[in-house]
């Protein structure tokens, strides 16, 4: 079900900006026609159950996984039964459809940060080309148990690239040779683009945009929200900028292939010896301290993870960079929590 809070601020939001339909509606293989992303990539998924040490097996074989292995807690993935065969599954622009096996995450009690709970390894996607990759779209379809409870927030898969394979996530400070550009789910199934980029030109005080000066930049936090019990869809788009000194980077993400963010203007990398590596599977609650721990053993499932990729970098203007500042003080979107003020609803930004 959609918490209130996030009922009540797209309420406000069609009040103040029109209809929920203005918003644009792509499928993931559009989109990646729409950029040019001509190379594409499917993850193997299991044709049955299988044991967790043989769900690991495959992910090391055939996921691609950089150092080839599960960085962090391989005993909580498993390929398992999908739990809502009979979930709608609709997005914007149809019926999702799969059959057989989901990967399932298990988030222990009291766990928080990747070192205790869910699970966090990377792929290494190489292009047939021989070229990097600098312009990339990730879908997948995501379902929350029932009863989730969601706490202060937990990361979700997205993509990273660079040089240094273990930067840009879990506090270290984004320093252009790396990023990384995952999802995040907030208080109240608040939904959000979790990005470790540089926060240069002045990006924190946009509208919609949260920095914190010891971890990564919030964009677009609770313009959309995630549910439980059924299957969902989400596609991240990065596109990195073009030349490193100008920032006119892009992050768009859709979820059930309505757009719901749209990050313009960034300056992703520093260097152009960063491309986009792949598929940064990441996902736990926290947070780094046990504040933001699950009370309770819960599980959230994952199917159909797709890539599309191409050598195109960002085509879109952009101002050249002012300075490497990493982020001051953190800062809010004033207009979202006025918005949730008037209806009771303040999200905690944390």
């Amino acid at each position: 079900m959609q918490p209130l809070s996030f009922l009540l601020i797209s309420l406000l939001h069609v009040a103040l900006h029109g209809t929920a339909n203005g918003a644009e509606v792509i499928a993931p293989d559009q989109l990646a026609q729409r950029y040019s992303l001509t190379a594409s990539t499917s993850f193997p998924f299991p044709t049955a159950t299988q044991s967790v040490s043989d769900t690991e097996a495959l992910l090391v074989s055939g996921w691609g996984l950089g150092r080839a292995r599960v960085q962090n807690s391989p005993e909580n993935l498993q390929f398992v039964a999908d739990p809502y065969p009979s979930s709608t599954g609709t997005v914007s622009t149809g019926v999702l459809n799969s059959t057989g096996p989901v990967l399932q995450v298990t988030y222990p009690a009291k766990s928080f940060s990747h070192e205790t709970g869910g699970t966090q390894f990377f792929n290494l996607w190489n292009n047939t080309s021989g070229g990097n990759f600098l312009s990339m779209i990730l879908t997948y379809e995501l379902a929350f148990e029932d009863g989730f409870d969601w706490v202060k927030g937990g990361k979700l898969p997205g993509l990273r690239g660079g040089l240094n394979s273990t930067g840009c996530s879990g506090g270290n400070q984004p320093t252009g040779d790396c990023f990384s550009a995952r999802l995040m789910w907030r208080k109240n199934a608040n939904g959000e683009v979790y990005a470790y980029i540089p926060t240069t030109n002045d990006i924190c005080s946009r509208r919609g945009v949260i920095c914190n000066s010891d971890f990564g930049t919030s964009f677009n936090r609770g313009s959309f929200g995630f549910t439980t019990g059924r299957w969902n869809r989400v596609t991240i788009l990065t596109q990195l900028n073009n030349p490193p000194n100008v920032a006119n980077g892009q992050m768009r993400v859709y979820y059930n292939d309505e757009q719901v963010v749209d990050a313009e203007g960034l300056q992703i990398r520093n260097t152009d010896q960063v491309s986009i590596n792949g598929l940064f599977f990441s996902t736990f609650f926290g947070g780094n301290d046990d504040s933001w721990a699950t009370p309770n053993t819960v599980h959230s499932y994952f199917r159909n993870i797709q890539m599309w990729g191409g050598e195109n970098p960002s085509s879109l203007t952009g101002p050249v960079i002012k300075s490497n500042a990493l982020p001051q003080t953190p800062r809010t979107a004033a207009g979202f929590v006025m918005a949730s003020i008037a209806f009771g609803a303040v999200t905690a930004l944390v």
